[in-house]
Order: structure tokens, then C-alpha cells, then sequence
């Protein structure tokens, strides 16, 4: 009984994601829908809804007793305060670090949070990452994002 009720709830879970993420692409849509507007919203939500669809076929065909029973001993809440915290610091010093070097500074302290060691893989992870992120970001948006290093012309 205690499985069903796992599964049911991840269920609910994965719809609620799925209905206001249709619901949020449905009001952006209706507001414009040009594709310059919908340049992030569009790929983010067909993936998001994918994503959904995956995850609930894989766990209607393949949840087990034990496998719910597993799930239930995952982390607790105070093994994800840490990322969230790193998350809000890198929310609120953006307009001060820039985005580009916040984000390679972001990527590099969650890699260490969760485990990595290798010094070479942090610093080209991170730099190469960070910087693709940024570079993507400061064409793709209309308005300009503060930046470190990389530079923008508008």
C-alpha cells in the first residue's frame, strides 16, 4: 500500500509540473508569439513536458516495493541546504561578480558541494561551461546582462 502511495504522489508531482508548465507556455504564447520571445520558453518547456512524460512512463512500468522503500532513505532536507544557499548567494551577487564570472564560480562551489576533487576537471569544467552559458545568454536575451569579462555590444 505504502508503494502505491509513492507512486501516486510522484505522479501528482510530475502533473502539477507538467499542467503550469503548459499553463506558462500557453500564457506566453498568448501574450506574443513571436519567436524572438519565445526563444527560451519554447525549448525549456518542450523539454520540461518530455521530461515529464519520461519520468512517469518510467515510473508506471518499473516502481517496485523496494524501490519506493529506497526513495523513502534518500537524503534529508539538510544534505540540499548547502546547494540552495550557494543558489541564492549567486542569485543576489550577479550585478556585482557579473554573469559570466558568477556563473563559473556558481559551477565550480556546487561541483566541490557534491563531491568533486580533481582540480583540472573543476577549473575547465566550470570555465568552459560558464562561459558557454554566459556567451549563449548575452546574444540570445534583448537586454544586456551585467558581465565580467565577456564583453556585449548593445
Amino acid at each position: 500500500m505504502k508503494c502505491k502511495r509513492i507512486v501516486y504522489a510522484d505522479l501528482l508531482v510530475l502533473l502539477g509540473l507538467a499542467l503550469f508548465t503548459s499553463w506558462y507556455l500557453y500564457q506566453a504564447w498568448s501574450a506574443s508569439s513571436k519567436i524572438e520571445n519565445l526563444i527560451f520558453i519554447l525549448p525549456v518547456a518542450a523539454i520540461t513536458l518530455l521530461l515529464c512524460a519520461f519520468e512517469a512512463i518510467k515510473q508506471l512500468g518499473s516502481k517496485t516495493v523496494n524501490q519506493a522503500e529506497n526513495e523513502e532513505q534518500q537524503e534529508s532536507v539538510l544534505s540540499v541546504l548547502p546547494v540552495m544557499g550557494l543558489f541564492a548567494a549567486y542569485v543576489l551577487t550577479l550585478e556585482w561578480l557579473g554573469f559570466d564570472l558568477g556563473t563559473v564560480l556558481f559551477i565550480a562551489a556546487f561541483l566541490l558541494i557534491q563531491g568533486e576533487r580533481r582540480p583540472a576537471w573543476l577549473v575547465a569544467y566550470s570555465l568552459v561551461f560558464g562561459a558557454l552559458v554566459a556567451l549563449f545568454f548575452s546574444n540570445m536575451l534583448p537586454y544586456p546582462m551585467p558581465m565580467t569579462f565577456i564583453a556585449t555590444e548593445y
